[in-house]
């Protein structure tokens, strides 16, 4: 996605540095062995000012995910998310997507990751819509992956950087094929998640969702969860078969960058009307309120900025 850097500074432990000048050694070992941690953050405006969604609970996983790799982020979370907020201010936007990541030092190569400096960068940008305006009301089309998911937890619980690679490849094989997103299955062969997002099927209002041992349990997944819950809706966390994605009223993915959007087609087949169903709609609207401060009832989901 194409970042105007005009002016943009990143924060890097603890200091702030030029877009265009920020860079990392060619031997540090995340670069090499994939070592490091990362969350996909986003900001919104309000009516008192641009506000961050959930900016705890990323902060948190960050945390987690760092400890089950073994890596000690040298700063409080605290610290991180008044960072976070700085740079969004320091680079003068209203909405947008912050990238905090963890990444280890050059101080030495080889699989043995000890004695290594932990570094911590953030950076934040505008972010248009990750799919088209259109996309949220048609739909977007999917095809069930050739690759599976990784069936260690570890790799698909936590936003590790060494475990994208098999998002990179569903991605484009879905792209190649003339689809906008992959749909990967676990190694049992029941639905896992997109490249880079959560599934919920709809079928005669009760939704359902995939279990989180081998997918990502997202915090926007988590949020469509206590909405819908909220809604009086019946959510099942259970093992689905692409055959109950096919029979399924409705479909859409979740995710930070998608938010709630729906799907309308897996491979050759039209999910329920062929473009965004009630629930889903309801469920959207409702995000998108949260999310700019239109919703009381889930106002300490946002962080203000400033």
């Amino acid at each position: 996605m194409f970042v105007n850097t005009d002016s943009k500074v990143i924060w890097k432990n603890g200091t702030y540095e030029k877009w265009e000048d920020s860079s990392i050694h060619i031997l540090s070992h995340t670069v090499h062995y994939g070592t490091g941690v990362f969350e996909g953050v986003r900001a919104y405006n309000t009516a008192n000012g641009p506000a961050i969604f959930r900016l705890e609970d990323h902060t948190n996983r960050l945390f987690d995910a760092a400890s089950k790799i073994g890596v000690v982020i040298p700063y409080s979370k605290e610290e991180l998310n008044q960072a976070q907020k700085e740079i969004f201010v320091k680079n003068n936007l209203n909405e947008g997507y912050l990238r905090p990541i963890v990444f280890l030092g050059n101080e030495s190569l080889g699989i043995r990751a000890t004695d290594l400096t932990v570094n911590v960068a953030i950076a934040a940008w505008e972010w248009p819509s990750y799919m088209s305006p259109e996309s949220k009301e048609a739909g977007i089309s999917i095809i069930k992956s050739s690759y599976e998911q990784y069936s260690n937890p570890l790799h698909s619980g936590y936003k590790i950087i060494g475990t994208y690679i098999n998002s990179t490849m569903a991605l484009h094989e879905a792209i190649k094929a003339g689809a906008d997103e992959a749909l990967l299955m676990d190694k049992n062969g029941f639905i896992s998640e997109g490249s880079g997002e959560n599934i919920f099927l709809i079928k005669n209002n009760l939704i359902t969702t995939p279990r989180t041992e081998h997918c990502l349990n997202g915090i926007t997944r988590q949020s469509v969860i206590q909405i819908a819950q909220d809604f009086g809706y019946e959510v099942q966390e259970k093992d689905l078969t692409y055959e109950d994605l096919v029979g399924s009223d409705e479909a859409f993915f979740s995710g930070t960058a998608v938010e709630i959007t729906p799907i309308s087609k897996i491979d050759s087949n039209i999910i329920g009307t062929g473009s965004r169903g009630e629930v889903t709609a309801k469920l959207q609207n409702t995000y998108s309120e949260i999310v700019s401060g239109k919703n009381d009832l889930y106002k300490d989901w946002l962080s203000l900025v400033s």
